[in-house]
């Protein structure tokens, strides 16, 4: 079915990539799955050409591998590959949090605010993980952003898609969830001060928790 909201013209091709992408980090499209360019573009409504080159941009995001012989499927990290993507976002999210202590604006900082008090919010309910992605995503995105430093958005926007394309309980137990928030509320409160070394090191803190947490899984 054609997607009612796709844009035109070139702005298809960043839309479908969304689309996919999403598809990738709910769940829908789980790690080790085909990504079938024909299947995929029937399943959006749109033509080949734009899933393909969204296709190649997860291979890029280290999102999906190409497998000779087979085409692309979804990433599948292991316990150890995550731990090593954890450790250098660790050192990352906290660069990007130093740099957007000084940078955030009011408005950003209203914003991050009501993504923490939605993750409060979900915490009276079960688990939905492409929400729960979704919000993650988006303080974290925020925070890079601000930092102002296109290699680092870069960098860390991959590095946090492969952290949530990972599939264990990390990002399903209730006690996981509530230590997250915990944690995204010092982030927050530390850029709030406006103090860069209390914001970096609760960035880092943060990532660091989720490698401990990741062992008791």
């Amino acid at each position: 079915m054609t997607d009612p909201e796709a844009p035109p013209g070139a702005l298809l091709g960043e839309h479908v990539h969304r689309q996919v992408r999403q598809l990738v980090l709910s769940g829908e499209l789980e790690p080790g799955q085909p990504l079938s360019v024909p299947a995929l573009a029937a399943r959006l409504g749109v033509s080949r050409s734009p899933v393909r080159e969204a296709v190649q941009q997860l291979i890029y995001e280290g999102l999906a591998v190409n497998v000779p012989h087979a085409g692309a499927r979804v990433a599948v990290l292991d316990d150890g590959q995550i731990r090593d993507v954890l450790a250098v976002r660790a050192v990352l999210d906290g660069l990007a949090a130093e740099r957007a202590a000084t940078r955030l604006t009011d408005a950003d900082l209203d914003e991050l605010a009501d993504l923490v008090a939605a993750q409060e919010h979900n915490l009276h309910g079960a688990a939905d993980t492409a929400r729960d992605t979704q919000l993650d995503l988006a303080f974290h995105r925020l925070i890079r952003d601000a930092a102002a430093s296109k290699p680092l958005t870069d960098e860390l926007s991959r590095l946090e898609a492969q952290a949530h394309l990972y599939r264990g309980d990390l990002w399903h137990s209730a006690r996981n969830r509530r230590t997250a928030l915990h944690e995204h509320r010092g982030i927050l409160q530390a850029l709030e001060s406006g103090l860069p070394a209390s914001a970096r090191a609760a960035a880092e803190s943060h990532v660091h928790g989720l490698i401990t947490r990741l062992g008791r899984s």
